[in-house]
């Protein structure tokens, strides 16, 4: 009897071994994981959560977007004056192997509104629509433009002017300012009364074609010229053209005290994160 006590105990106590064996990892790691998320410092768990969101804002900010004004009304009323735009600089850059498929390349478009730096003055960077793509055939014939033949409905263009029958009329129209280098060039793509879009190069307009400084008077833009495709006005603040004539310190820190005292006033709020297009 003594020694079947002895092997029952020892059963028992080997199957109070077993059930404490199978108990305690399945309570230790409860406890454990509660005691760590009260003890994770709150530091800890801001730079678990977004830092990887920093990240990436950061990295889209410095190499896919830009921030712009709009200091002209050529491209009225698309875009105003004192609208402050982000430009997406990436959609028309050439594809890179090591992000191919990450970000959206794709060629310039017929219509597309585009950021490039100005064939007339090093530095400055201009804002139009692209009207012409490489082998287009393009001109326009009392006010109406055309391409490739076909007469263009065009709802965004606005014709505030009289007729003038240089621009309106383009290009068998004399043009008093346009460059000289374009005048003297303007003549080998010519045919039949049209302008042909060279390889490599887009023409543009503004879509407020009376007052618009465009590939009318200087020629075509190169491939290489493009900066981005403007996505989003982020701000805009009602200014004129003469807001964006000061060059001293003094005219500047005027403007930009002006500014804070009007800024709820002639903020166009209707016009914040609106999409361009």
């Amino acid at each position: 009897m003594a020694g079947g006590r002895a092997s029952s105990a020892k059963l028992n106590g080997e199957q109070e071994a077993c059930l404490a064996k199978s108990q305690t990892p399945a309570d230790k790691p409860a406890k454990t994981e509660a005691a760590g998320k009260v003890k994770r410092p709150l530091s800890e768990n801001f730079i678990r959560v977004w830092a990887p969101t920093l990240v990436t804002a950061l990295f889209i900010i410095t190499f896919n977007v830009q921030a712009f004004e709009i200091p002209s009304g050529s491209m009225e009323n698309t875009l105003l004056i004192g609208d402050h735009v982000l430009v997406d600089r990436v959609r028309f850059s050439p594809p890179s192997t090591y992000l191919h498929g990450l970000e959206p390349y794709r060629p310039p478009q017929r219509g597309d509104i585009i950021v490039f730096m100005s064939m007339t003055q090093p530095g400055l960077h201009l804002v139009k629509r692209l009207m012409g793509l490489p082998g287009d055939h393009l001109k326009v014939v009392h006010k109406v433009l055309y391409r490739n033949g076909v007469a263009l409905n065009e709802p965004y263009a606005v014709h505030d002017r009289e007729y003038d029958p240089g621009p309106d009329d383009w290009p068998n129209g004399f043009l008093p300012n346009e460059t000289p280098e374009w005048a003297a060039s303007k003549q080998q793509f010519l045919q039949n009364g049209e302008i042909v879009v060279p390889p490599g190069h887009y023409f543009m307009m503004g879509d407020n074609r009376d007052e618009s400084y465009d590939s009318r008077f200087w020629g075509f833009v190169p491939q290489d010229h493009i900066i981005g495709r403007p996505v989003l006005i982020y701000w805009s603040y009602k200014s004129d053209e003469s807001d964006y004539a000061a060059t001293d310190m003094a005219d500047r820190l005027k403007g930009l005290i002006s500014v804070l005292i009007h800024f709820p006033v002639r903020t166009r709020w209707n016009r914040t994160f609106k999409i361009v297009h």
